[in-house]
């Protein structure tokens, strides 16, 4: 496997998810035998992650609800993928809140957000 351009855009666990599900429905690859136990095993761990319940218009109205928080690209990534149901989840994951960045109700309006939004997260992998 061959890098060809680093670090183009980040990839959401969703997108890894998918991407990955369309590259193992389309068996004709023969090329990439060698990394099948690589496929099977991400896939594997991320459909036990928050990303398998995830749609794109789910990902879409959530983005469009957290625009007023003024989250960073990786922060909303972060979220995506964690979907944190807890205060110290979400303090961990959104930089800087510890020092007024965001309250203590805006942290809970965010996690409601996740919880509309992207469910519960009880998906979380056990493996």
């Amino acid at each position: 496997m061959e890098v060809v351009e680093e670090n183009v855009a980040h990839l959401s666990n969703y997108e890894v998810l998918a991407l990955l599900n369309e590259k193992q429905a389309n068996k004709k690859n023969k090329n990439h035998q060698p990394q099948a136990t690589v496929f099977f095993s991400t896939i594997k761990y991320l459909n036990g992650t928050p990303c398998s319940t995830q749609t794109p218009e789910k990902i879409k109205n959530f983005l469009k609800a957290v625009q007023p928080f003024k989250l960073t690209k990786c922060e909303k990534l972060a979220l995506l993928n964690l979907s944190p149901s807890t205060p110290l989840e979400m303090q961990l994951i959104v930089e800087a809140s510890d020092d007024g960045r965001l309250s203590e109700a805006e942290i809970d309006s965010l996690l409601e957000l996740v919880q509309i939004h992207l469910g519960d997260g009880s998906a979380k992998n056990t493996s």
